[in-house]
């Protein structure tokens, strides 16, 4: 066994490591910053239904045209609205994924990561 108990000398790059690892948490919060000030938006139903939703994954904004209201159809325009919502996640998640991608490298295959 090595000096100070780490085998094949790693002692020394313990520190570079932790050091690395610091400076990845420092961007990631940063990216995680960016990502709740950034916005992606899906319209469906040719403009009936647009959902905002912010990089984080928190929606900002749901509109609705008053053509999409129908009293008589109300199941149309809750379709209209979960499609909306669900493509604007979709969004999100992607933009975290190219956001992240940049910080964290191969890392940010590991499920639950964020």
């Amino acid at each position: 066994m090595a000096k100070h108990g780490f085998p094949l000398g790693m002692g020394g790059n313990i520190g570079n490591l932790m050091k690395q690892a610091q400076k990845m948490q420092q961007d990631m919060l940063k990216a995680q910053e960016e990502l709740a000030e950034k916005t992606v938006e899906a319209t469906v139903g040719g403009g009936a239904v647009t959902v905002v939703a912010s990089g984080a994954k928190e929606i900002r904004e749901i509109r609705i045209s008053k053509d999409a209201v129908d009293p008589d159809d109300v199941e149309t325009l809750q379709d209209l609205v979960l499609t909306a919502v669900n493509e604007a996640l979709r969004q999100a998640d992607e933009l975290a994924k190219n956001t992240m991608g940049g910080v964290t490298g191969g890392l940010g295959n590991i499920p639950g990561l964020f």
